[in-house]
């Protein structure tokens, strides 16, 4: 009866309050789109600058060029050289930092309100003013190369996550790192990097978001000061790269030093935007909830605790992207039990979704974590302009941002089955078995597995 009580307070509760909070988007004369929402609880404001261009932009021979910016970005201008931008944002009570992912790079800044026009100064001057030295880029590039040695070369599990993303998907550019295959990073010039700069930072590919305790228009007023005066310039299209149907399921086996045996089994999904049917990215999401939605969803109760036969077990699936991507599973095998096993155990509730539909009671405690966790989340400042970063930076609007609750709230059971039925099947999915060879003292223990594609994203 408890239950009963609670989960209609619980969907009170989780009514998208955001879409009450004043959002303005303008647009300046160069191109460049300006969103403010305003977020009066606290005085501090978050600013944030997306440019449309992540390692899915990059051809081949350039893979991780989007990265290698991100980080000359901090290099200097002629009127703030390098190591000032970082100090500057310090001495004003800030914090500063970066990212590049899939489809984008971004930005940002969070200061005390009154301090907005520091980040806005900083952020317009290197958009368009950077110096590219190749002696600073020469040892950047060293920096990268061993950044990339740390996080993927030596992590065994990053490594095969690595190579099974390169054979799921054939054609569409989510086969490569974020990061950039080593041979491409050792070779980067100069001169491909000021090309790269040239071509996509420019205020006509930017988005600049700001939230917290600001007013509209005093921002539009600032950005139009600071932005206003830059340049546009025209960034080539992209060719579409389309992953061509899979036609069969995809199997490779990863040999390194590791203490651990790991599975990843990926199938082809769409996301928002480019389904078939509209609803299908949030069934898929529920989905993914359901398997792996805390210690009461399937995974952890049926697997981890249950039958055993794994030690750490989850699923994951982002529904914003540019392009579709892959609903995925990942595990390590517990004490007494091989990869086979588990994966026989993650087919199993593969198959389960498949044949019975979810009763009520677990989709609506599913529903409630997955809305739980988004509209909580936007107690942050940052978190909100993520949201609509993210969301603008791939082509969609920011106003799905406030029908995620809804949408969320209005799959069915039959959905989940639905999508379980035409996605989840063998013909389309890739497997990456990680098979530990004998390792070294000191070798790394597997991780958590990553949730919603963190692995796609380089800071």
């Amino acid at each position: 009866m408890l239950k009963r009580l609670l989960l209609p307070a619980l969907w009170a509760a989780l009514l998208p309050w955001s879409a009450h909070a004043e959002v303005a988007e303008y647009t300046l004369d160069n191109g460049m789109k300006v969103i403010v929402k305003e977020d009066h609880r606290a005085p501090v404001v978050v600013s944030q600058v997306w440019y449309r261009v992540g390692s899915s932009y990059e051809p081949a021979g350039l893979t991780g060029i989007s990265h290698m910016l991100e980080h000359m970005m901090f290099k200097g201008t002629e009127a703030h050289p390098a190591g000032e931008f970082s100090r500057i944002i310090a001495e004003n009570g800030g914090s500063e930092n970066a990212f590049t992912s899939r489809d984008a790079t971004a930005y940002y800044q969070q200061l005390e309100k009154s301090r907005l026009a520091v980040s806005f100064e900083l952020e317009a001057d290197r958009m368009r003013n950077l110096q590219l030295p190749e002696a600073e880029f020469l040892k950047e590039r060293q920096v990268v190369a061993e950044e990339r040695r740390l996080r993927t070369e030596d992590d065994p599990q990053s490594l095969a996550y690595e190579r099974f993303n390169a054979l799921a998907y054939l054609e569409s550019p989510y086969r490569q790192p974020v990061i950039g295959w080593m041979n491409d990073i050792q070779n980067y010039t100069v001169e491909d990097l000021r090309a790269w700069y040239r071509r996509w930072y420019a205020p006509n590919n930017a988005i600049l978001v700001v939230v917290g305790d600001v007013r509209a228009e005093a921002v539009l007023a600032l950005a139009r000061e600071h932005f206003g005066p830059l340049a546009p310039s025209e960034p080539a299209a992209l060719k579409p790269r389309r992953e061509p149907e899979q036609l069969g399921e995809r199997r490779v086996t990863v040999r390194l030093p590791a203490r651990l045996p790991y599975l990843i089994m990926g199938y082809h999904v769409p996301v928002v935007g480019q389904a078939e049917t509209a609803w299908e990215p949030y069934a898929l999401a529920v989905l993914a909830g359901i398997l792996d939605g805390g210690d009461s969803a399937r995974l952890a109760r049926e697997l981890v605790r249950g039958s055993q036969v794994a030690a750490s077990a989850g699923a994951g699936y982002g529904a914003f992207a540019r392009l579709p991507g892959l609903f995925q599973l990942e595990g390590v095998p517990a004490n007494g039990h091989g990869v086979a096993a588990l994966e026989a155990a993650f087919r199993d509730q593969v198959r389960q979704l498949q044949e019975r539909p979810v009763d009520g009671a677990e989709l609506a405690r599913v529903k409630a974590q997955v809305v739980a966790g988004d509209v909580f989340g936007r107690d942050s400042v940052q978190y909100q302009a993520i949201r609509i970063g993210r969301l603008e930076s791939i082509g969609l609007d920011w106003r799905l941002m406030d029908g995620y609750v809804d949408r969320i709230r209005a799959v069915t059971a039959e959905q989940v089955r639905a999508v379980a039925r035409k996605y989840l099947t063998g013909d389309n999915l890739t497997v990456a078995v990680l098979e530990p060879q004998p390792t070294a003292e000191g070798a790394r223990e597997p991780r958590p597995v990553p949730q919603g594609g963190a692995r796609d994203e380089q800071s």
